[in-house]
């Protein structure tokens, strides 16, 4: 047990060690980040404010884009995005969600990591796209955070003078959507594979709408502007299949604990049973997605991205989305008051969760009955 330890506290320390020499070595490499509040833009830095009233943040103040020549983006693929200029960190664009807290850029990973990649040199426009974890390849912010993006940038520039996007690599969902909005002809740079990049002009917009705090409670941020956006872009996309129009959401079919419902088979069984269909949204296309939500009725499902679909339901479409109390996410409430949706929250007590059975919600059949 001794040796076990030792070794593990060997391990540790040649790894820390191993970690510290390629920061040092990729700071000599590339030079130290610096941050600066108050960042002395020149002519390499070009800032466009977003004069439109019909696209502005939830408090009716503008977006900006800005245009960065010969400039470099830095993401860990996980918290921190760094759009970098002659080695200062553009604090109003780059992106920082560290634990669940939205941050400024004091505190991207850039400042006292560097930049621990080797740099690819693309020539060319690039949109700066990637956001961290939460926009790979979430479908929900897929279509609230990155596509609105594209949106923004577009009241100024030219799409099809664009040459590539920096994002991660494609599922199927996000491909037809660009598709739809014809912008499947841009090349795109994988995030993921590289995780530094220079480019002789960059682009980057201000998060449509985070802006301090924890994540999850930004929902009250959530512009009605980017509800109607996406359901004129994509609704009339919508591919008709043979659909019900009360519908179960099974999100049983997701990888993660959180917002499971451990009697997911008692619910599904007793809502079949009152004329319901379960369907597993990951298994239908982002066109069937868009029908199936078009033509509900009334929707049943655990708070999860398949409710980014509330964006494209009928007005007074019947809503009830069970999480648990603690959850403290309400944007589906959000979507459906800006697109007039009837909509109830159940929200579950706390449970001792089992190592046998997956999930954080146990629904009472008897409250959901009194929801319906």
């Amino acid at each position: 047990m001794l040796l076990f330890d030792f070794m593990k506290k060997i391990s540790f320390i040649l790894k820390y060690l191993y970690k510290s020499l390629v920061q040092i070595f990729f700071r000599l490499l590339y030079g130290k980040v610096i941050y600066n509040k108050h960042n002395s833009y020149n002519k390499d830095i070009a800032i466009d404010k977003i004069i439109n009233k019909n696209i502005s943040k939830f408090d009716s103040s503008n977006y900006h884009i800005y245009k960065i020549v010969n400039g470099r983006i830095y993401t860990d693929y996980v918290e921190n995005v760094a759009i970098i200029h002659k080695n200062k960190i553009l604090d109003e664009v780059s992106y920082q969600q560290i634990a669940g807290e939205l941050k400024s850029s004091q505190f991207n990973s850039s400042t006292y990591k560097g930049t621990p990649y080797f740099k690819k040199k693309i020539k060319g426009s690039v949109l700066c796209l990637t956001q961290g974890a939460s926009g790979h390849n979430n479908y929900f912010h897929w279509l609230f955070d990155i596509l609105p993006k594209i949106k923004i940038y577009s009241e100024k520039y030219d799409l099809n003078a664009l040459d590539y996007f920096y994002l991660s690599k494609l599922k199927e969902f996000q491909k037809s959507s660009l598709k739809i909005l014809k912008l499947d002809n841009i090349k795109i740079i994988d995030a993921k594979k590289y995780r530094h990049i220079s480019s002789n002009e960059i682009f980057a917009v201000e998060h449509p709408w985070y802006f301090q705090g924890n994540i999850l409670e930004q929902a009250k941020n959530l512009p009605s502007w980017i509800i109607s956006w996406v359901r004129e872009s994509f609704l009339e996309s919508a591919s008709e299949f043979n659909a019900n129009e009360k519908i179960f959401i099974d999100r049983s079919e997701s990888r993660f604990e959180h917002c499971q419902i451990q009697n997911n088979e008692e619910i599904s069984s007793f809502l079949i049973n009152k004329g319901f269909t379960p369907y597993k949204t990951g298994q239908l296309t982002f066109e069937q997605q868009i029908y199936l939500f078009k033509k509900a009725k009334i929707i049943v499902g655990a708070h999860g991205a398949a409710f980014a679909n509330l964006a494209f339901c009928s007005p007074k479409t019947k809503v009830i989305e069970i999480k648990p109390l603690s959850h403290p996410n309400f944007v589906s409430k959000t979507i459906s008051n800006i697109n007039d949706l009837d909509i109830k929250i159940i929200e579950t007590p706390k449970i001792n969760v089992k190592s046998n059975i997956k999930g954080d919600i146990y629904l009472d059949l008897k409250e959901l009955e009194k929801n319906l």
